[in-house]
């Protein structure tokens, strides 16, 4: 009866040991300062995804996904990007993999990532599934607010080994969403008409980022209670409601948006029209769940509020773009 007795001692001892080299490893690593951030991460379709050690090769399959990594100082680990990730501009250089709803799979393996970063509403489950299968670990992110966008940037920083980095770029924003939303404390909101697309007239319910970047910025969107998410409008609908500001944000540039514009001014009736408050904003930066929707945030601030003196509108994300 004593060898079992001793064996069973001998691997408690066995096992305290790796316990305590385990421990003893976590918090030397935590402590390094590119921290080995291999480790299982909870995504946003509740799957466990593993990283087995600081992705070097990363894959992004939209192009806000793009943007973060940039954005987080690790363009040079993109080995592969989406169609119309074209910001920053070293962006465009990079390899393509595909439009973002129709991955190219067999280039995404040849370019053999250590990590793929894809988002819940735009790449499709099957694709996200056919990687995993293939041994690539996928990480799915689904931001639907602004203060959501923010969250995912930290934790693609996690992720990335870049954890302290992450929080101090973050911080900076969220010091700047924060800003946004006392200046349009206590002030009326106005009925906001954002246009997503001219012809036909379409806008966005409260189940979109713009939705909540609208109410960030002190303004009631329109067609919120629609149940569509980018509902159809007819112009009969929006002289009932009368939308005190009108924001097109469309992909059309230049001599479209004039021509958009001008077509407003022939429902003179509208309060929006009445007072002028028909802008433009530029529509990536309220599209893209990704860094510079805080900028959109800011921009559309201004559109929505301009008796409020803002301090400079455009201000650089960070120092180094």
């Amino acid at each position: 009866g004593a060898q079992p007795k001793m064996m069973i001692t001998q691997l408690k001892r066995y096992f305290h040991i790796k316990i305590y080299l385990n421990v003893f490893l976590i918090s030397f690593l935590s402590s390094a300062p590119l921290s080995s951030n291999a480790g299982v991460f909870h995504d946003s379709l509740g799957r466990n995804v593993a990283v087995n050690s600081v992705p070097m090769r990363i894959i992004s399959l939209a192009p806000s996904i793009t943007e973060m990594i940039y954005f987080l100082g690790l363009g040079k680990r993109l080995v592969g990007v989406t169609q119309f990730s074209y910001f920053p501009k070293d962006a465009q250089k990079k390899p393509k993999v595909g439009a973002y709803t129709d991955i190219n799979i067999e280039k995404v393996v040849t370019l053999s990532p250590d990590l793929v970063i894809a988002t819940a509403d735009g790449n499709k489950r099957e694709d996200v599934e056919m990687l995993e299968e293939a041994g690539i670990p996928v990480y799915v992110v689904n931001p639907r607010k602004v203060n959501q966008v923010l969250d995912t940037i930290e934790r693609l920083g996690e992720i990335c080994g870049v954890t302290d980095r992450a929080k101090g770029l973050v911080s900076c924003l969220r010091e700047r969403v924060a800003r946004v939303i006392k200046a349009v404390k206590n002030r009326e909101r106005p009925l906001v008409l954002l246009v997503i697309n001219v012809k036909p007239l379409m806008s966005v319910n409260q189940s979109t980022i713009h939705h909540d970047i609208i109410q960030l910025a002190g303004g009631r969107n329109m067609a919120g209670d629609q149940p569509i998410t980018y509902p159809r409008l007819n112009i009969e609908e929006v002289i009932r409601k009368g939308p005190d500001v009108i924001i097109i944000s469309s992909m059309e540039r230049g001599g479209g948006f004039e021509k958009a514009r001008k077509e407003w001014f022939l429902w003179p009736t509208l309060p929006a029209v009445q007072k002028g408050d028909v802008y433009l904003i530029d529509s990536d930066l309220i599209d893209r769940a990704a860094p510079r929707i805080v900028i959109g945030l800011e921009e559309m601030a201004r559109l929505i509020h301009p008796e409020i003196e803002w301090r400079s509108v455009h201000r650089p994300l960070t120092t180094d773009h």
